[in-house]
């Protein structure tokens, strides 16, 4: 991989190839979009984009949703309803959060047609590759 380095699970042990640099503001930021929400239900329903097989840091979420707050596409505030366990931050998309989602999934469509053309590519590649070699 360019740059000397790979993209490593939680567990730091196994490479993961499919893990888009970012991919991770997208997904919270289509999450925030459906439903307001604190950062540990952020985690779990991260799984449906494929952070289940390959899991990402808790720190990594929360560190993004820091970022995402100071560039003022999400909001917080302490969630103090609840009368047992800890207070909750609960997060909720703003105004150029919404423009930012639109960007990305503008963005995610362009890179899944270049992603496509490539992976064509490669499959013709080494159909032909096969065929000289019979």
């Amino acid at each position: 991989m360019p740059h000397g380095h790979r993209w490593r699970s939680a567990q730091g042990s196994e490479p993961c190839p499919r893990r888009i640099y970012r991919f991770v503001e997208p997904c919270l930021l289509l999450l925030l979009h459906q439903s307001e929400t604190h950062g540990y239900d952020l985690l779990e329903r991260l799984k449906q984009f494929g952070f289940k097989e390959n899991p990402i840091d808790s720190s990594v979420v929360y560190r993004t949703l820091r970022d995402m707050e100071g560039e003022g596409l999400v909001v917080s505030v302490w969630d103090t309803s609840a009368t047992t366990g800890p207070l909750r931050r609960v997060y909720r998309l703003t105004a150029e959060g919404h423009r930012a989602l639109a960007w990305w999934v503008a963005d995610l469509r362009e890179t899944d047609q270049v992603l496509h053309r490539f992976l064509a590519a490669y499959e013709e590649h080494m159909r032909e590759e096969e065929g000289e070699h019979h």
